[in-house]
């Protein structure tokens, strides 16, 4: 009769984690480093928090791609190669990860949690004026974003961060640009991840459709907010979210 209290208190916890987690990943990316901390406090094993942690980050990038390709910032006809050398990326990472012992995993997790979120507070914002291209076209589509799909296959916090830094840095784009494209491109991955981890049963499901629905709130309120808060405001919470959950983690581990 005590577990049903605190089953339903985690599932109201990932509920509002997930709200808050498609909210900022449709701002400024990062919202996997507050769900995967909290899917791992929720009890749940490695494998299957990083599964669960795509089913409801995928309805997240999905919910906030169709709001970007309904406001005509980006249209899938003009990158679709590159979604398929993301997807490609993002499933030969994710078939990696499957070989990672899930002890191993257990430790590495917060240690690379803790990395991306320190990055996610000291990394530059990324101008909004377009910058001059420092790789081909082809080098781009071939190198750059199938190599951030097999990290969001592997692990995945933070890729859609790392697609929109990548299109500004790298391939010249002004940020509400790179912003746009980077949605379209982490849906894609988080896609091709989440096939495999269905296949091999790696999903917390009752978790992940709760959390799913939050992620749907909470990129719809995103979305209509894009770019009007201040980057700086969303990383210091990310930060503070990420890092809180895995203190809490690991005293309770």
């Amino acid at each position: 009769m005590e577990t049903l209290p605190l089953a339903l208190d985690i599932l109201v916890l990932l509920f509002i984690t997930a709200v808050a987690a498609g909210f900022i990943d449709t701002l400024a990316g990062g919202g996997g480093l507050i769900a995967l901390p909290a899917l791992i406090l929720a009890g749940i094993p490695p494998l299957q928090a990083l599964g669960t942690n795509k089913l409801q980050g995928c309805i997240g990038t999905a919910t906030s791609t169709y709001l970007m390709i309904k406001k005509g910032r980006v249209t899938i006809a003009e990158i679709k190669p590159l979604l398929i050398t993301a997807f490609i990326g993002s499933s030969l990472g994710c078939i990696g990860v499957q070989f990672i012992n899930s002890d191993a995993l257990a430790v590495v997790i917060p240690i690379v949690l803790i990395i991306i979120a320190t990055y996610f507070l000291i990394a530059p914002t990324p101008s909004t004026d377009s910058n001059k291209k420092r790789v081909t076209e082809n080098q781009y589509k071939n190198g750059v974003i199938p190599a951030i799909g097999f990290y969001d296959g592997f692990f995945g916090p933070g890729t859609g961060s790392f697609f929109a830094l990548s299109s500004v840095v790298l391939n010249g784009k002004n940020l509400i640009s790179a912003t746009a494209l980077a949605k379209p491109l982490n849906c894609v991955t988080n896609i091709a991840a989440l096939i495999i981890f269905i296949s091999l049963g790696q999903v917390a499901w009752l978790a992940g459709i709760t959390m799913l629905i939050g992620q749907i709130i909470g990129a719809s309120i995103g979305s209509h907010t894009l770019l009007k808060i201040n980057p700086l405001y969303i990383r210091i919470l990310i930060v503070i979210m990420c890092v809180a959950m895995l203190v809490k983690y690991c005293f309770y581990s």
